[in-house]
């Protein structure tokens, strides 16, 4: 796939909840390849420092030898389909964020992708195909997101799924759409790590002077 991080930075400079939230502090860019993360920290001032994981560094989906909450984001672009068990690669990448933290993912989307075709014709690499919830799958390796996110340890708070298609051109002949056009034909998704106090109260609570959890 072609240049995603990129293109997915050009659209995210533009939102605060990038800028101002997600991208902010310390953080990991797992399976970075030549497109990473930190060739735009310009982009994103209040990230301070990006490690790059990729092959050379060990597995992505059990990141061993990172110890648990060591950043506060974990990013990873077009990683995730790669892996074996997706669940399993979640789990580690919320391990290793600290509470409070995020971790940002970018997977195919199997019909903007795959386009009904698995094994995968634009990279038979691919281990699974994703989507972010539909009663069936032509794809007999389909992930289905929202239920996925939900079933994840450590628990997590879903913070956005958004199925990427602004750019997508939906005429022409079949053909692997990352290449040579602006389409994403991507799924993003924003997991929070809750902290203690989010786990003890059952959410995230505003602070300030006056608020407290009602003991009703």
């Amino acid at each position: 796939m072609s240049n995603e991080c990129s293109k997915a930075a050009a659209r995210r400079v533009l939102d605060p909840a990038f800028t101002d939230l997600f991208f902010v502090g310390d953080g990991i860019d797992i399976g970075a390849g030549p497109d990473g993360l930190s060739a735009h920290t310009a982009a994103f001032p209040r990230m301070r420092s990006v490690r790059l994981w990729d092959i050379p560094d060990g597995d992505a989906m059990l990141m061993d030898g990172v110890p648990d909450n060591s950043f506060d984001f974990a990013h990873s672009s077009h990683c995730l389909e790669h892996l074996r068990n997706a669940a399993t690669a979640l789990g580690h990448w919320l391990r290793i964020v600290r509470p409070g933290g995020f971790v940002i993912v970018t997977v195919p989307d199997e019909d903007l992708y795959e386009q009904g075709v698995f094994p995968s014709t634009f990279n038979p690499d691919h281990k699974a195909t994703f989507t972010t919830s539909k009663p069936t799958s032509w794809s007999p390796r389909s992930v289905n997101l929202l239920p996925l996110l939900g079933t994840l340890n450590p628990p997590c708070q879903v913070i956005k799924v958004e199925q990427l298609l602004a750019k997508y051109d939906w005429q022409g002949p079949r053909r692997d759409l990352t290449w040579l056009t602006d389409a994403e034909c991507a799924i993003e998704v924003v997991l929070r790590k809750p902290t203690a106090e989010d786990l003890q109260h059952g959410g995230r609570q505003r602070q300030g002077e006056g608020l407290r959890v009602s003991e009703d």
